[in-house]
């Protein structure tokens, strides 16, 4: 028996990680559907349903472009779950053990979920019907997660970049071009939820100079690489054309995490945080296939770090996504027999796969004192925390919320904050949050009651004992 777990354990590994950018409900009309169609493919066509049939049956000469097009209308594809009812009655029945057990893993354990949660907030036009505020769809999940006991299911970060119109069905690639939802989604999270990620998937897929060097800060691990050889039908979608939208042509074509360049994101360099490549299951392109699997377990047999990823999108049936996805990893692994595969949440397989050192939290210590008319706090770590400062978050007493650099005085170690008139005075604040990961994904939120100078912390992602 000692000798047979021996041999399991030894064995190469495939890591497997289903990410789901979860956006709750989503409505899309028929003339929606066909200026989606127009923006993609520059296809001037009148909206009916039967037009609509004959494109997806591929009836409709459009000089080569009929392929992708059908795929862009798989019926699949266009039953979205445009009601949180109809969300919930597919989540039932996915997050249930007989599904998540239909085909388990060679440890013999059930599927796992990682939900990518964003919120849809200051946006001017919503023709989708997204649920706008705040943590409604981050409290949905965690809620529904607590009450099936899923706790082998990531929770982790998403956010869309803003199109300059705040046009909720639009795509963009600048974290602050048009809104600082960013820093009011995080300051929000960190004061009102006592949460902060440390495993990020980038809305649109889109990895920019200004992402990147911001999650260089704050974020360690990151499943966006989207690089794989694209197809024909890849190739003639325009919104991915020349790398409008998720640029990963220049990205290593390997299921191993790499750090990437800090002047190029796509190349391996010298950065902090690990890139997991991470393709799309079940939609219109850049789509996981076989010998994408068959990759992951060759590379596996190389030894190399393997983290095979795949994501997709809450507001479609998510259960044929993974019936697909075991299927592939099925059928490749049993060609494999002297490989394992094992389903995972996300930041565990990078641990996993990387064999990343065992790290406990950062102690985060706050202390605030009076100078003259300032107030200044100081924070101290316990050992190095990941990136050079930790996130600093503001809530006034106004319900306003903010964000802020630190004073470094140690980097990675020690910062102080000053409030006064160029910041705000204490008293016009109501509570000061501090968030950090270390090098591990362990994350560490303290928060501190600017009144009573009380400090309450929060840890997640703690190695299991």
């Amino acid at each position: 028996m000692d000798r047979r777990r021996k041999n399991f354990s030894d064995r190469p590994t495939v890591y497997v990680v289903h990410c789901i950018d979860t956006e709750g409900p989503l409505h899309e009309s028929l003339k929606a559907t066909f200026e989606r169609l127009h923006s993609i493919f520059h296809l001037e066509l009148k909206p009916s349903r039967e037009t609509l049939q004959k494109l997806q049956t591929g009836k409709i000469k459009l000089g080569g472009l009929e392929e992708a097009v059908k795929q862009t209308l798989d019926p699949h594809l266009l039953n979205y779950n445009n009601t949180w009812q109809k969300l919930d009655l597919m989540l039932k029945d996915a997050l249930c053990p007989e599904f998540r057990n239909e085909v388990r893993d060679s440890a013999g354990k059930g599927w796992i979920f990682n939900w990518f949660c964003v919120d849809h907030v200051d946006y001017e036009v919503n023709p989708r019907r997204r649920d706008m505020g705040y943590h409604n769809i981050f409290d949905h999940y965690s809620d529904i997660l607590d009450e099936t006991g899923a706790r082998q299911d990531g929770l982790h970060f998403h956010y869309h970049p803003h199109a300059f119109l705040k046009q909720a069905h639009v795509c963009a690639t600048h974290w602050w071009a048009s809104s600082n939802s960013l820093y009011q989604v995080l300051s929000r999270r960190i004061i009102d939820r006592h949460w902060f990620p440390a495993c990020n998937r980038p809305g649109f897929q889109v990895n920019r100079p200004d992402s990147h060097w911001f999650l260089e800060q704050f974020i360690p691990f990151d499943y966006s690489s989207l690089a794989i050889e694209t197809t024909k039908t890849d190739e003639q979608q325009f919104d991915f054309s020349a790398g409008r939208s998720g640029d990963w042509r220049r990205a290593p074509r390997t299921w191993a995490p790499y750090h990437p360049s800090h002047d190029d994101y796509q190349l391996p360099g010298e950065c902090r945080r690990w890139i997991a490549r991470c393709l799309n299951i079940g939609t219109r392109s850049y789509n996981i296939n076989e010998r994408e699997v068959r990759r992951a377990f060759e590379e596996a047999m190389e030894d190399k770090p393997v983290v095979l990823s795949f994501s997709d999108h809450d507001y479609r049936d998510l259960r044929v996504d993974v019936r697909q996805g075991r299927d592939l990893i099925q059928k490749v692994g049993r060609q494999y027999p002297k490989v394992k595969y094992l389903y995972c949440e996300a930041i565990d397989a990078l641990r996993k796969a990387l064999n990343l050192p065992s790290m406990k939290h950062c102690e985060l210590k706050l202390e605030m004192k009076k100078q003259g008319d300032a107030h200044v706090l100081r924070v101290r770590s316990s050992a190095p925390i990941f990136g050079p400062q930790p996130y600093l978050a503001l809530k006034t007493v106004t319900d306003q919320y903010f964000h802020d650099n630190f004073d470094m005085q140690v980097p990675f170690r020690e910062w102080t904050y000053t409030f006064d008139r160029e910041t705000f005075p204490l008293r016009a604040v109501e509570t000061v949050g501090v968030a950090a990961n270390n090098a591990y994904g362990v994350t560490t939120v303290a928060t501190l009651d600017a009144a009573t100078e009380k400090t309450t912390t929060t840890y997640w992602n703690e190695p299991a004992r």
